[in-house]
């Protein structure tokens, strides 16, 4: 454990790692053996992640899984401390290590009281409706990308300009602006249901500023040359068909690399597609084929 981290955060570490299912293996259809872990991440913003990777010291090829948000800190204090671990572990069986950070700002560190002039740090807000600020936000999220490729790198656990950044709602969006800054470690992003302000009020398909989350996407793609691959569902009532089509030919007019798929209805909510142990048969197909374009 590193030194740096707050005593407390070394202590709670400590105890996540000695309640988890530590060293569990599975035999893939590829025979790849896995194993899970609970990090804590001593970045600028120290957080806990969620780790799973092949058996072996490696260094491996690094897939890092950014979840969505909420504006609401008590939805934020429940919030579980793995995320996607179906879909997680479809990609260490291929060979990836993965790494699913908690954001700051979740879980114990939600802490939102203005009257007592208690903040938490969690600094993906956008702002208003009036004026939303989706540009910043995703980039907020994004230096944490940077962060952990960096991290990893220096603690040789990973494979230089072998990173595949994954994204779901919120995080989808925050991959969507890292690519934007063409980072030379990154070699491909996927995205699923990406996107921000979806649901305003609990409304279905009610986006507070779609006209800016286009023209912010689209910016975006002025300078992103990453690979990427996105991923929307037809029942996603946060960011739906029609919506998800106009970013994406925003994005592509203005020069980036976008693969669109929209896949059938899923459930009762597409937007928690990749979630779901049931959808994997449906999207690895499509996440296969693209990463075998990488090779």
């Amino acid at each position: 454990m590193d030194r740096r981290l707050p005593a407390i955060l070394r202590s709670v570490a400590t105890a996540l790692l000695a309640l988890l299912i530590c060293a569990t293996s599975a035999r893939a259809e590829d025979e790849v053996s896995i194993q899970e872990e609970i990090w804590a991440l001593p970045l600028p913003l120290p957080m806990f992640a969620y780790l799973v990777r092949p058996v072996g010291d490696g260094p491996f090829p690094l897939v890092i899984m950014n979840h969505g948000v909420s504006l609401n800190p008590t939805d934020r204090s429940f919030f579980p401390l793995v995320e996607f671990r179906d879909a997680a572990k479809w990609f260490a069986k291929r060979g990836y290590l993965v790494v699913a950070p908690v954001g700051s700002g979740y879980g114990a560190m939600a802490i939102d009281i203005p009257e007592r002039g208690i903040y938490g740090p969690f600094f993906s807000k956008i702002g208003k409706c009036t004026n939303p600020n989706f540009h910043d936000a995703g980039l907020a999220v994004a230096q944490t990308d940077l962060w952990i490729i960096d991290y990893l790198a220096a603690e040789k656990r990973v494979i230089p300009r072998d990173v595949i950044v994954v994204g779901q709602s919120a995080g989808g969006w925050a991959a969507i602006a890292l690519s934007s800054v063409n980072p030379a470690p990154v070699k491909a992003i996927i995205t699923f249901a990406a996107g921000r302000g979806g649901r305003v009020g609990g409304k279905p398909n009610n986006n507070c500023a779609p006209d800016k989350l286009v023209e912010a996407t689209a910016d975006f793609g002025r300078t992103s040359r990453v690979p990427m691959l996105w991923i929307y569902i037809e029942n996603d009532t946060f960011f739906g068909p029609d919506l998800s089509k106009r970013m994406h030919a925003a994005f592509t007019a203005a020069g980036g690399r976008a693969e669109y798929h929209l896949m059938p209805s899923f459930g009762n909510e597409g937007h928690f597609f990749i979630g779901s142990p049931d959808a994997i048969p449906l999207w690895s197909p499509l996440v296969r084929k693209f990463l075998d374009t990488l090779k």
